[in-house]
Protein backbone atom coordinates (compact mmCIF):
# COMPACT_ATOMS: atom_id res chain seq x y z
CA UNK A 1 0.00 0.00 0.00
CA UNK A 2 1.15 3.88 -0.88
CA UNK A 3 0.57 5.96 2.10
CA UNK A 4 1.95 9.19 0.07
CA UNK A 5 4.04 11.01 -2.33
CA UNK A 6 5.71 13.95 -1.30
CA UNK A 7 8.63 16.12 -2.96
CA UNK A 8 11.57 18.25 -1.92
CA UNK A 9 10.07 21.53 -3.95
CA UNK A 10 7.56 23.20 -1.98
CA UNK A 11 5.55 23.95 -5.11
CA UNK A 12 5.05 19.92 -5.48
CA UNK A 13 1.29 18.67 -4.42
CA UNK A 14 1.62 16.46 -2.63
CA UNK A 15 -0.67 13.49 -1.89
CA UNK A 16 -2.01 11.57 1.00
CA UNK A 17 -3.90 7.93 0.25
CA UNK A 18 -5.59 5.20 2.06
CA UNK A 19 -6.77 1.83 2.09
CA UNK A 20 -9.42 1.09 -0.82
CA UNK A 21 -10.61 3.53 -3.22
CA UNK A 22 -8.48 6.63 -3.97
CA UNK A 23 -8.96 9.51 -6.99
CA UNK A 24 -6.85 11.99 -8.37
CA UNK A 25 -8.74 14.06 -10.33
CA UNK A 26 -7.77 16.84 -12.63
CA UNK A 27 -10.43 19.41 -12.75
CA UNK A 28 -11.42 22.00 -15.57
CA UNK A 29 -11.73 25.56 -14.11
CA UNK A 30 -14.71 27.99 -14.95
CA UNK A 31 -12.41 30.50 -16.00
CA UNK A 32 -9.99 28.45 -18.45
CA UNK A 33 -10.05 28.78 -21.78
CA UNK A 34 -10.91 26.31 -24.84
CA UNK A 35 -7.12 25.54 -25.80
CA UNK A 36 -6.73 24.60 -21.65
CA UNK A 37 -5.92 21.21 -21.20
CA UNK A 38 -6.29 19.21 -18.17
CA UNK A 39 -3.32 16.42 -19.90
CA UNK A 40 -0.76 18.32 -18.57
CA UNK A 41 -1.71 19.00 -15.11
CA UNK A 42 0.61 15.77 -13.58
CA UNK A 43 -1.70 12.68 -13.42
CA UNK A 44 0.18 10.34 -15.57
CA UNK A 45 3.26 12.30 -14.20
CA UNK A 46 2.33 10.89 -10.76
CA UNK A 47 2.11 7.35 -11.84
CA UNK A 48 5.19 7.78 -13.38
CA UNK A 49 6.85 9.21 -10.05
CA UNK A 50 5.54 6.15 -8.44
CA UNK A 51 7.07 3.82 -10.43
CA UNK A 52 10.57 6.25 -9.97
CA UNK A 53 10.71 5.42 -6.57
CA UNK A 54 10.00 1.65 -7.51
CA UNK A 55 13.29 1.31 -9.49
CA UNK A 56 11.52 2.41 -12.70
CA UNK A 57 14.96 3.81 -15.55
CA UNK A 58 14.47 7.54 -15.69
CA UNK A 59 12.93 9.05 -19.27
CA UNK A 60 15.74 11.27 -21.52
CA UNK A 61 14.99 14.52 -22.00
CA UNK A 62 11.09 14.36 -21.15
CA UNK A 63 9.09 14.05 -18.38
CA UNK A 64 10.91 13.27 -14.83
CA UNK A 65 14.15 13.18 -17.06
CA UNK A 66 13.37 17.06 -18.04
CA UNK A 67 16.45 19.49 -17.27
CA UNK A 68 14.11 21.82 -15.23
CA UNK A 69 14.07 18.98 -12.80
CA UNK A 70 17.41 18.78 -11.51
CA UNK A 71 17.45 18.75 -7.90
CA UNK A 72 14.30 17.53 -7.28
CA UNK A 73 13.85 14.25 -5.01
CA UNK A 74 10.41 11.79 -4.48
CA UNK A 75 9.15 10.39 -1.72
CA UNK A 76 7.09 7.32 -1.28
CA UNK A 77 5.72 6.15 1.87
CA UNK A 78 4.70 2.56 1.69
CA UNK A 79 4.10 -0.59 3.43
CA UNK A 80 6.94 -3.32 2.78
CA UNK A 81 7.28 -6.25 5.50
CA UNK A 82 4.15 -5.37 7.31
CA UNK A 83 6.21 -2.05 8.60
CA UNK A 84 6.16 1.62 6.85
CA UNK A 85 9.22 2.78 5.32
CA UNK A 86 10.02 5.54 3.62
CA UNK A 87 12.23 6.03 0.21
CA UNK A 88 13.12 8.93 -1.53
CA UNK A 89 15.04 8.77 -4.97
CA UNK A 90 16.84 12.21 -6.82
CA UNK A 91 16.25 12.95 -10.28
CA UNK A 92 19.81 13.92 -10.31
CA UNK A 93 21.94 11.25 -12.43
CA UNK A 94 24.81 10.61 -9.92
CA UNK A 95 22.40 10.09 -6.87
CA UNK A 96 19.58 8.09 -9.44
CA UNK A 97 21.26 4.76 -8.98
CA UNK A 98 20.27 4.69 -5.60
CA UNK A 99 17.76 5.31 -2.92
CA UNK A 100 17.28 6.66 0.52
CA UNK A 101 15.67 4.44 2.83
CA UNK A 102 13.95 5.42 6.33
CA UNK A 103 12.13 2.97 8.55
CA UNK A 104 12.12 -0.39 9.91
CA UNK A 105 14.18 -2.82 8.11
CA UNK A 106 15.23 -5.53 10.24
CA UNK A 107 13.69 -7.92 9.03
CA UNK A 108 14.73 -7.44 5.02
CA UNK A 109 16.91 -9.85 3.36
CA UNK A 110 19.01 -7.33 2.38
CA UNK A 111 19.82 -4.48 4.54
CA UNK A 112 21.05 -0.59 3.42
CA UNK A 113 24.14 0.65 3.96
CA UNK A 114 24.52 3.89 6.53
CA UNK A 115 26.04 6.89 4.85
CA UNK A 116 26.35 10.17 5.53
CA UNK A 117 24.01 9.05 8.29
CA UNK A 118 21.62 7.88 5.75
CA UNK A 119 20.11 4.37 4.83
CA UNK A 120 21.12 3.89 0.69
CA UNK A 121 20.77 1.06 -1.02
CA UNK A 122 21.74 0.61 -4.94
CA UNK A 123 18.89 0.39 -7.54
CA UNK A 124 19.91 -2.94 -8.58
CA UNK A 125 19.13 -4.45 -4.93
CA UNK A 126 16.26 -2.34 -4.19
CA UNK A 127 14.54 -4.02 -6.99
CA UNK A 128 15.52 -6.95 -5.98
CA UNK A 129 14.20 -6.52 -3.00
CA UNK A 130 10.86 -5.11 -3.90
CA UNK A 131 10.52 -8.34 -5.79
CA UNK A 132 11.05 -10.28 -2.80
CA UNK A 133 9.07 -8.59 -0.67
CA UNK A 134 6.20 -8.17 -3.08
CA UNK A 135 5.92 -10.73 -4.94
CA UNK A 136 8.63 -13.63 -3.25
CA UNK A 137 11.02 -13.71 -5.97
CA UNK A 138 14.13 -15.26 -4.72
CA UNK A 139 16.76 -12.35 -3.74
CA UNK A 140 20.00 -13.74 -5.47
CA UNK A 141 19.17 -11.85 -8.91
CA UNK A 142 20.80 -13.75 -10.90
CA UNK A 143 21.31 -11.40 -13.85
CA UNK A 144 22.74 -14.84 -16.22
CA UNK A 145 19.37 -16.39 -15.77
CA UNK A 146 17.23 -16.06 -18.62
CA UNK A 147 13.67 -15.70 -19.32
CA UNK A 148 12.57 -14.84 -15.64
CA UNK A 149 9.87 -12.82 -13.82
CA UNK A 150 11.54 -9.67 -12.37
CA UNK A 151 10.12 -7.27 -10.19
CA UNK A 152 9.79 -4.31 -12.98
CA UNK A 153 7.95 -6.76 -15.18
CA UNK A 154 5.76 -7.92 -12.86
CA UNK A 155 4.44 -4.37 -11.06
CA UNK A 156 3.87 -2.86 -14.81
CA UNK A 157 0.84 -4.52 -14.60
CA UNK A 158 -0.65 -3.65 -11.57
CA UNK A 159 0.55 0.38 -12.26
CA UNK A 160 0.28 0.45 -15.88
CA UNK A 161 1.56 3.52 -17.04
CA UNK A 162 1.66 5.68 -20.60
CA UNK A 163 -0.96 5.35 -22.75
CA UNK A 164 0.73 2.25 -24.50
CA UNK A 165 0.03 0.17 -21.62
CA UNK A 166 -3.50 -0.41 -22.50
CA UNK A 167 -3.16 -2.36 -25.82
CA UNK A 168 -4.19 -5.78 -24.46
CA UNK A 169 -4.22 -6.89 -20.63
CA UNK A 170 -1.08 -9.35 -21.29
CA UNK A 171 0.54 -6.84 -21.91
CA UNK A 172 2.24 -3.48 -20.06
CA UNK A 173 4.18 -2.13 -23.77
CA UNK A 174 3.30 -2.70 -27.06
CA UNK A 175 7.16 -4.00 -28.06
CA UNK A 176 6.85 -6.50 -25.51
CA UNK A 177 8.59 -9.96 -25.74
CA UNK A 178 6.31 -12.40 -26.45
CA UNK A 179 8.25 -14.73 -23.27
CA UNK A 180 7.73 -12.24 -21.05
CA UNK A 181 4.12 -11.95 -21.65
CA UNK A 182 3.78 -15.89 -21.23
CA UNK A 183 6.76 -15.54 -18.23
CA UNK A 184 5.00 -12.76 -16.71
CA UNK A 185 1.45 -13.57 -16.92
CA UNK A 186 1.76 -17.24 -16.12
CA UNK A 187 3.47 -16.42 -12.87
CA UNK A 188 0.99 -13.92 -11.80
CA UNK A 189 -2.04 -16.53 -12.42
CA UNK A 190 -0.10 -19.18 -10.44
CA UNK A 191 0.56 -21.73 -13.39
CA UNK A 192 3.96 -23.19 -13.92
CA UNK A 193 6.30 -20.37 -15.60
CA UNK A 194 9.11 -22.00 -15.96
CA UNK A 195 7.54 -24.27 -18.29
CA UNK A 196 7.19 -21.29 -20.39
CA UNK A 197 10.78 -20.05 -19.33
CA UNK A 198 11.92 -23.55 -20.94
CA UNK A 199 9.70 -23.31 -24.18
CA UNK A 200 11.70 -19.99 -24.69
CA UNK A 201 14.97 -21.41 -24.34
CA UNK A 202 14.76 -24.25 -26.65
CA UNK A 203 13.24 -21.61 -28.82
CA UNK A 204 16.72 -20.09 -28.68
CA UNK A 205 18.56 -23.10 -29.17
CA UNK A 206 16.22 -23.80 -32.15
CA UNK A 207 16.94 -19.97 -33.93
CA UNK A 208 20.73 -20.21 -33.02
CA UNK A 209 20.58 -23.91 -35.12
CA UNK A 210 18.58 -21.81 -37.91
CA UNK A 211 21.25 -18.94 -37.95
CA UNK A 212 23.82 -21.73 -38.21
CA UNK A 213 22.32 -23.23 -41.04
CA UNK A 214 21.47 -19.96 -42.93
CA UNK A 215 25.57 -18.92 -42.56
CA UNK A 216 28.12 -19.42 -45.41
CA UNK A 217 31.72 -19.51 -45.38
CA UNK A 218 34.14 -19.55 -47.96
CA UNK A 219 36.72 -22.31 -48.27
CA UNK A 220 39.87 -20.82 -49.72
CA UNK A 221 39.89 -23.07 -52.81
CA UNK A 222 37.05 -20.95 -53.51
CA UNK A 223 34.02 -23.14 -53.28
CA UNK A 224 31.05 -21.91 -51.12
CA UNK A 225 29.89 -24.09 -48.47
CA UNK A 226 27.31 -23.83 -46.08
CA UNK A 227 28.02 -24.76 -42.80
CA UNK A 228 25.57 -26.62 -42.38
CA UNK A 229 24.24 -27.66 -45.72
CA UNK A 230 23.76 -30.56 -47.78
CA UNK A 231 25.55 -33.36 -46.30
CA UNK A 232 25.44 -35.32 -49.74
CA UNK A 233 27.36 -32.24 -51.38
CA UNK A 234 29.62 -32.18 -48.63
CA UNK A 235 30.31 -35.82 -48.90
CA UNK A 236 30.82 -35.16 -52.50
CA UNK A 237 33.03 -32.09 -51.79
CA UNK A 238 35.12 -34.67 -49.54
CA UNK A 239 35.55 -37.13 -52.16
CA UNK A 240 36.88 -34.47 -54.32
CA UNK A 241 39.09 -32.85 -52.46
CA UNK A 242 40.54 -36.12 -50.92
CA UNK A 243 41.50 -37.07 -55.04
CA UNK A 244 42.94 -33.15 -55.23
CA UNK A 245 45.23 -33.98 -52.07
CA UNK A 246 46.38 -37.28 -53.64
CA UNK A 247 47.72 -35.63 -56.85
CA UNK A 248 49.14 -33.09 -55.12
CA UNK A 249 51.10 -35.47 -52.51
CA UNK A 250 51.92 -37.62 -55.90
CA UNK A 251 53.30 -34.40 -57.85
CA UNK A 252 55.43 -33.20 -54.36
CA UNK A 253 56.92 -36.68 -53.77
CA UNK A 254 58.29 -36.94 -57.03
CA UNK A 255 59.32 -33.53 -56.79
CA UNK A 256 63.44 -33.05 -57.17
CA UNK A 257 65.12 -29.54 -56.69
CA UNK A 258 68.46 -28.83 -59.14
CA UNK A 259 71.19 -26.93 -57.50
CA UNK A 260 71.58 -23.78 -59.08
CA UNK A 261 68.35 -24.87 -60.85
CA UNK A 262 67.80 -20.63 -62.01
CA UNK A 263 71.81 -21.06 -63.30
CA UNK A 264 70.69 -23.74 -65.35
CA UNK A 265 67.80 -22.12 -66.73
CA UNK A 266 70.35 -19.20 -67.61
CA UNK A 267 72.64 -21.63 -69.68
CA UNK A 268 69.74 -23.31 -71.38
CA UNK A 269 68.32 -19.91 -72.31
CA UNK A 270 71.47 -18.94 -73.81
CA UNK A 271 72.45 -21.96 -75.76
CA UNK A 272 68.98 -21.74 -77.73
CA UNK A 273 69.96 -17.93 -78.74
CA UNK A 274 73.03 -19.19 -79.91
CA UNK A 275 71.44 -21.94 -81.24
CA UNK A 276 68.87 -19.58 -83.28
CA UNK A 277 71.81 -17.45 -84.61
CA UNK A 278 73.87 -20.18 -85.93
CA UNK A 279 71.05 -21.80 -87.70
CA UNK A 280 70.44 -18.07 -89.03
CA UNK A 281 73.84 -17.79 -90.02
CA UNK A 282 73.76 -21.05 -91.80
CA UNK A 283 70.79 -20.19 -94.11
CA UNK A 284 71.95 -16.84 -94.95
CA UNK A 285 75.25 -18.63 -95.76
CA UNK A 286 74.03 -21.21 -98.15
CA UNK A 287 72.26 -18.66 -100.01
CA UNK A 288 75.29 -17.00 -100.77
CA UNK A 289 76.92 -20.03 -101.66
CA UNK A 290 73.97 -20.57 -103.93
CA UNK A 291 74.92 -17.59 -105.70
CA UNK A 292 78.38 -18.09 -105.77
CA UNK A 293 77.70 -21.52 -107.45
CA UNK A 294 75.21 -20.05 -110.02
CA UNK A 295 77.58 -17.16 -110.83
CA UNK A 296 80.58 -19.43 -111.29
CA UNK A 297 78.70 -21.66 -113.96
CA UNK A 298 77.69 -18.58 -115.75
CA UNK A 299 81.07 -17.12 -116.36
CA UNK A 300 82.36 -17.28 -119.94
CA UNK A 301 85.55 -15.71 -122.21
CA UNK A 302 84.28 -13.50 -124.75
CA UNK A 303 85.90 -14.11 -128.46
CA UNK A 304 87.71 -11.50 -130.61
CA UNK A 305 85.25 -12.22 -133.48
CA UNK A 306 82.35 -11.43 -130.95
CA UNK A 307 83.79 -8.24 -129.70
CA UNK A 308 84.29 -7.13 -134.13
CA UNK A 309 80.77 -7.99 -134.34
CA UNK A 310 79.42 -6.13 -131.77
CA UNK A 311 80.95 -3.18 -133.35
CA UNK A 312 80.08 -4.08 -136.74
CA UNK A 313 76.57 -4.05 -135.95
CA UNK A 314 76.89 -0.80 -135.08
CA UNK A 315 78.27 0.08 -138.43
CA UNK A 316 81.91 0.58 -137.55
CA UNK A 317 84.51 -0.49 -139.92
CA UNK A 318 87.73 -1.07 -137.89
CA UNK A 319 90.99 -1.06 -139.27
CA UNK A 320 93.98 -3.57 -138.64
CA UNK A 321 95.67 -1.33 -136.03
CA UNK A 322 92.22 -1.90 -133.67
CA UNK A 323 91.93 -5.67 -134.25
CA UNK A 324 94.96 -5.93 -133.03
CA UNK A 325 94.83 -3.87 -129.97
CA UNK A 326 91.36 -6.22 -129.80
CA UNK A 327 93.52 -8.84 -129.46
CA UNK A 328 94.82 -7.58 -125.97
CA UNK A 329 91.76 -6.28 -124.73
CA UNK A 330 91.03 -10.24 -124.95
CA UNK A 331 94.34 -11.64 -123.48
CA UNK A 332 92.83 -8.73 -120.29
CA UNK A 333 89.70 -10.07 -120.40
CA UNK A 334 90.53 -13.40 -120.01
CA UNK A 335 92.75 -13.03 -117.12
CA UNK A 336 89.78 -11.29 -115.28
CA UNK A 337 87.56 -13.76 -115.57
CA UNK A 338 90.01 -16.43 -114.72
CA UNK A 339 90.41 -14.13 -111.44
CA UNK A 340 86.70 -14.19 -110.62
CA UNK A 341 86.28 -17.97 -110.92
CA UNK A 342 89.08 -17.80 -108.88
CA UNK A 343 87.77 -15.39 -106.02
CA UNK A 344 84.07 -17.86 -106.29
CA UNK A 345 86.03 -21.19 -105.87
CA UNK A 346 87.73 -19.86 -102.58
CA UNK A 347 84.66 -18.02 -101.25
CA UNK A 348 82.76 -21.30 -101.95
CA UNK A 349 85.43 -23.08 -100.23
CA UNK A 350 85.22 -21.14 -97.10
CA UNK A 351 81.46 -20.97 -96.78
CA UNK A 352 81.41 -24.61 -97.18
CA UNK A 353 83.84 -25.10 -94.63
CA UNK A 354 82.04 -22.21 -92.09
CA UNK A 355 78.56 -24.21 -92.94
CA UNK A 356 80.06 -27.46 -91.56
CA UNK A 357 81.63 -25.85 -88.69
CA UNK A 358 78.40 -24.21 -88.03
CA UNK A 359 76.25 -27.42 -88.23
CA UNK A 360 78.95 -29.48 -85.84
CA UNK A 361 78.62 -26.32 -83.60
CA UNK A 362 74.77 -26.41 -83.53
CA UNK A 363 74.53 -30.19 -83.17
CA UNK A 364 76.81 -29.98 -79.71
CA UNK A 365 74.98 -27.28 -78.67
CA UNK A 366 71.66 -28.60 -78.99
CA UNK A 367 73.38 -31.75 -77.13
CA UNK A 368 74.16 -29.70 -74.34
CA UNK A 369 70.91 -27.68 -74.45
CA UNK A 370 68.94 -31.46 -74.29
CA UNK A 371 71.14 -32.55 -70.94
CA UNK A 372 70.17 -29.00 -69.44
CA UNK A 373 66.30 -29.40 -70.33
CA UNK A 374 66.65 -33.26 -68.96
CA UNK A 375 67.50 -32.08 -65.55
CA UNK A 376 65.28 -28.69 -65.83
CA UNK A 377 62.45 -31.24 -66.67
CA UNK A 378 62.73 -33.68 -63.88
CA UNK A 379 64.00 -30.87 -61.15
CA UNK A 380 62.51 -27.93 -60.64
CA UNK A 381 63.03 -24.35 -58.17
CA UNK A 382 63.32 -24.69 -54.26
CA UNK A 383 60.31 -21.81 -54.57
CA UNK A 384 57.67 -24.17 -56.78
CA UNK A 385 58.56 -26.45 -54.33
CA UNK A 386 57.80 -24.50 -51.29
CA UNK A 387 54.15 -23.48 -53.66
CA UNK A 388 53.96 -27.18 -53.82
CA UNK A 389 53.71 -27.97 -49.86
CA UNK A 390 51.19 -24.76 -49.31
CA UNK A 391 49.09 -25.91 -51.96
CA UNK A 392 49.08 -29.35 -50.24
CA UNK A 393 49.23 -27.77 -47.01
CA UNK A 394 46.08 -25.95 -48.38
CA UNK A 395 43.93 -29.02 -49.30
CA UNK A 396 45.10 -30.76 -46.24
CA UNK A 397 43.07 -27.89 -44.17
CA UNK A 398 40.43 -27.88 -46.74
CA UNK A 399 39.41 -31.14 -46.47
CA UNK A 400 39.80 -31.22 -42.30
CA UNK A 401 37.52 -28.24 -42.56
CA UNK A 402 35.52 -30.09 -44.80
CA UNK A 403 35.36 -33.47 -42.77
CA UNK A 404 34.52 -30.85 -39.28
CA UNK A 405 32.03 -29.49 -41.16
CA UNK A 406 30.23 -33.32 -42.13
CA UNK A 407 30.70 -33.66 -38.06
CA UNK A 408 28.70 -30.34 -37.58
CA UNK A 409 25.69 -31.55 -39.79
CA UNK A 410 25.72 -34.96 -38.34
CA UNK A 411 25.68 -33.12 -34.50
CA UNK A 412 22.99 -30.81 -35.88
CA UNK A 413 20.40 -33.20 -36.97
CA UNK A 414 20.90 -35.20 -34.08
CA UNK A 415 20.79 -31.51 -32.27
CA UNK A 416 17.66 -31.03 -33.83
CA UNK A 417 16.08 -34.60 -33.46
CA UNK A 418 16.95 -33.56 -29.95
CA UNK A 419 15.19 -30.43 -29.88
CA UNK A 420 11.65 -31.66 -30.75
CA UNK A 421 12.12 -34.16 -28.21
CA UNK A 422 12.45 -32.11 -25.86
CA UNK A 423 10.28 -29.76 -26.93
CA UNK A 424 7.26 -32.52 -27.11
CA UNK A 425 8.66 -33.19 -23.04
CA UNK A 426 8.42 -29.89 -22.10
CA UNK A 427 4.86 -29.34 -23.53
CA UNK A 428 3.75 -32.73 -22.35
CA UNK A 429 4.82 -31.02 -18.89
CA UNK A 430 3.33 -27.60 -19.59
CA UNK A 431 0.16 -29.28 -20.03
CA UNK A 432 0.48 -32.04 -17.05
CA UNK A 433 1.50 -28.53 -14.87
CA UNK A 434 -1.77 -26.62 -15.92
CA UNK A 435 -4.16 -29.90 -15.18
CA UNK A 436 -2.17 -29.93 -11.54
CA UNK A 437 -2.90 -26.23 -11.37
CA UNK A 438 -6.74 -26.09 -12.47
CA UNK A 439 -7.35 -24.50 -9.50
CA UNK A 440 -5.81 -21.90 -9.44
CA UNK A 441 -6.63 -21.28 -13.33
CA UNK A 442 -10.12 -21.39 -12.57
CA UNK A 443 -9.98 -19.34 -9.84
CA UNK A 444 -8.77 -16.34 -11.57
CA UNK A 445 -11.11 -17.37 -14.76
CA UNK A 446 -13.90 -17.29 -12.19
CA UNK A 447 -12.88 -13.35 -11.14
CA UNK A 448 -12.15 -12.58 -15.02
CA UNK A 449 -15.80 -13.86 -15.72
CA UNK A 450 -17.65 -11.67 -12.51
CA UNK A 451 -15.76 -8.48 -13.09
CA UNK A 452 -17.03 -8.45 -16.66
CA UNK A 453 -20.43 -9.73 -15.76
CA UNK A 454 -20.45 -6.67 -13.55
CA UNK A 455 -19.82 -4.28 -15.89
CA UNK A 456 -21.64 -6.06 -18.82
CA UNK A 457 -24.07 -8.33 -17.69
CA UNK A 458 -23.14 -11.32 -19.31
CA UNK A 459 -20.03 -13.47 -18.35
CA UNK A 460 -16.75 -12.32 -20.12
CA UNK A 461 -14.33 -15.50 -20.49
CA UNK A 462 -10.27 -15.47 -19.61
CA UNK A 463 -8.99 -18.07 -22.17
CA UNK A 464 -6.04 -19.83 -20.80
CA UNK A 465 -4.10 -23.11 -23.14
CA UNK A 466 -0.85 -24.38 -23.67
CA UNK A 467 -0.46 -24.66 -27.66
CA UNK A 468 2.82 -25.51 -29.47
CA UNK A 469 4.29 -22.55 -29.08
CA UNK A 470 3.31 -22.19 -25.31
CA UNK A 471 0.90 -20.85 -22.88
CA UNK A 472 -1.91 -18.55 -24.79
CA UNK A 473 -4.05 -15.87 -23.25
CA UNK A 474 -7.19 -14.36 -24.48
CA UNK A 475 -10.27 -12.70 -23.27
CA UNK A 476 -13.67 -12.06 -24.76
CA UNK A 477 -16.18 -10.10 -23.83
CA UNK A 478 -19.59 -10.13 -25.24
CA UNK A 479 -20.24 -6.87 -27.16
CA UNK A 480 -16.42 -6.40 -27.98
CA UNK A 481 -15.03 -4.70 -30.45
CA UNK A 482 -15.17 -1.28 -29.70
CA UNK A 483 -11.66 0.40 -27.93
CA UNK A 484 -14.50 0.97 -24.43
CA UNK A 485 -14.96 -2.59 -24.50
CA UNK A 486 -11.07 -3.19 -25.12
CA UNK A 487 -10.02 -1.24 -22.39
CA UNK A 488 -13.01 -2.66 -20.11
CA UNK A 489 -11.20 -5.85 -20.30
CA UNK A 490 -7.85 -4.64 -19.29
CA UNK A 491 -9.88 -2.81 -16.18
CA UNK A 492 -11.62 -6.86 -15.19
CA UNK A 493 -7.93 -8.25 -16.36
CA UNK A 494 -6.49 -5.86 -13.73
CA UNK A 495 -9.02 -6.56 -11.07
CA UNK A 496 -8.93 -9.57 -11.34
CA UNK A 497 -4.86 -9.96 -10.77
CA UNK A 498 -5.06 -7.58 -7.64
CA UNK A 499 -8.26 -9.80 -6.26
CA UNK A 500 -5.92 -13.13 -6.74
CA UNK A 501 -2.61 -11.59 -5.83
CA UNK A 502 -4.62 -10.22 -2.36
CA UNK A 503 -5.47 -13.44 -1.26
CA UNK A 504 -0.99 -14.71 -1.19
CA UNK A 505 1.28 -13.14 0.98
CA UNK A 506 3.73 -11.81 0.21
CA UNK A 507 1.70 -9.73 -2.45
CA UNK A 508 1.62 -5.56 -3.79
CA UNK A 509 -2.08 -5.22 -2.46
CA UNK A 510 -2.14 -2.42 -5.23
CA UNK A 511 -3.81 -1.75 -8.60
CA UNK A 512 -3.43 1.93 -10.26
CA UNK A 513 -5.05 3.40 -13.30
CA UNK A 514 -4.46 5.97 -15.11
CA UNK A 515 -7.87 7.79 -16.80
CA UNK A 516 -6.49 5.95 -20.55
CA UNK A 517 -8.00 3.01 -19.10
CA UNK A 518 -11.92 4.62 -19.22
CA UNK A 519 -11.01 6.51 -22.69
CA UNK A 520 -14.09 5.85 -24.96
CA UNK A 521 -16.13 3.97 -22.26
CA UNK A 522 -19.59 4.72 -21.91
CA UNK A 523 -20.68 6.19 -18.44
CA UNK A 524 -22.58 3.21 -17.06
CA UNK A 525 -19.62 1.41 -17.28
CA UNK A 526 -16.88 3.84 -16.28
CA UNK A 527 -19.33 4.10 -13.02
CA UNK A 528 -19.68 0.00 -12.78
CA UNK A 529 -16.19 0.23 -13.11
CA UNK A 530 -15.36 2.89 -10.11
CA UNK A 531 -18.30 1.01 -7.78
CA UNK A 532 -16.68 -2.24 -8.75
CA UNK A 533 -13.49 -0.99 -7.82
CA UNK A 534 -14.31 0.47 -4.38
CA UNK A 535 -15.82 -2.96 -3.30
CA UNK A 536 -13.68 -5.61 -4.14
CA UNK A 537 -10.42 -3.26 -2.65
CA UNK A 538 -12.36 -2.78 0.47
CA UNK A 539 -13.54 -6.45 0.16
CA UNK A 540 -10.14 -8.12 -0.85
CA UNK A 541 -8.13 -5.41 1.46
CA UNK A 542 -5.85 -4.04 -1.49
CA UNK A 543 -5.77 -0.38 -2.62
CA UNK A 544 -7.19 1.17 -5.75
CA UNK A 545 -6.05 4.53 -7.21
CA UNK A 546 -6.88 5.50 -10.21
CA UNK A 547 -6.77 8.90 -12.37
CA UNK A 548 -9.76 10.62 -13.98
CA UNK A 549 -10.43 14.06 -15.37
CA UNK A 550 -13.49 15.68 -13.90
CA UNK A 551 -15.71 15.32 -17.29
CA UNK A 552 -15.15 11.67 -17.06
CA UNK A 553 -17.35 11.31 -13.68
CA UNK A 554 -20.48 9.87 -14.01
CA UNK A 555 -22.21 11.84 -11.03
CA UNK A 556 -25.52 11.09 -12.67
CA UNK A 557 -25.13 7.48 -13.44
CA UNK A 558 -23.35 6.47 -9.43
CA UNK A 559 -25.61 4.81 -6.68
CA UNK A 560 -26.90 7.17 -3.95
CA UNK A 561 -24.54 5.42 -0.82
CA UNK A 562 -21.72 6.45 -3.96
CA UNK A 563 -19.91 9.26 -1.81
CA UNK A 564 -17.70 9.78 -5.24
CA UNK A 565 -15.88 13.49 -3.78
CA UNK A 566 -14.83 11.95 -0.73
CA UNK A 567 -12.55 9.26 -2.46
CA UNK A 568 -10.71 12.51 -4.13
CA UNK A 569 -7.25 12.52 -2.37
CA UNK A 570 -6.17 15.25 -4.83
CA UNK A 571 -7.25 17.88 -6.88
CA UNK A 572 -5.12 19.20 -10.00
CA UNK A 573 -6.50 22.63 -12.12
CA UNK A 574 -5.61 24.36 -15.17
CA UNK A 575 -6.30 27.25 -13.24
CA UNK A 576 -2.75 28.48 -13.86
CA UNK A 577 0.99 26.47 -13.96
CA UNK A 578 1.33 26.22 -10.24
CA UNK A 579 -2.31 24.21 -9.83
CA UNK A 580 -0.57 21.14 -11.41
CA UNK A 581 1.09 18.82 -9.81
CA UNK A 582 4.86 19.73 -10.18
CA UNK A 583 3.61 23.58 -9.42
CA UNK A 584 5.50 23.81 -12.25
CA UNK A 585 5.76 24.06 -16.40
CA UNK A 586 8.60 22.03 -17.47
Amino acid sequence: MIHAVRCNHASFKAVEFRPGFNVVLADRTEESGSKDSRNGLGKSTLIEIIHFCLGATLPRAKGLGSKNLQGWAFTLDITLANKVITVTRSIDKQESNQVAIEGDTTSWPIQPKEKEGKKIISLVKWKALLGNLLFDLPIDNNEDQKFKPTFRGLISYFIRRGRDAFSTPFEHHRKQFEWEKQVNNAFLLGLAWEDARDLQLLKDRQKLLDNIKKLKKDTETGVAIGILGSLGELEALKVEVESQLRERKKTLSNFRVADQYHELEANTNRLTAEIHEATNNNIAEKKLLEFYQSSLEAENEPSPEDVTNIYESVGIELPGLVVRRLEEVERFHRRLIENRRDFLSNEIDRIRRDISSREILIREKIEERASLLEVLQTHGALEEYTILQELYLETVSNLNDIKKRIEELNRFEEGKSALKIEKERVLQRARSDYQERRVQANRAIDLFNTNSRFLYGVPGRLIINVGDNGFQFNVEISRDGSEGIDNMKIFSYDLMLAQLWSERDPSPRILIHDSTIFDGVDERQVRLALELADRESRKYGFQYICTLNSDMVPYAEFAADFDFDSFVRLRLTDESDESGLLGILF
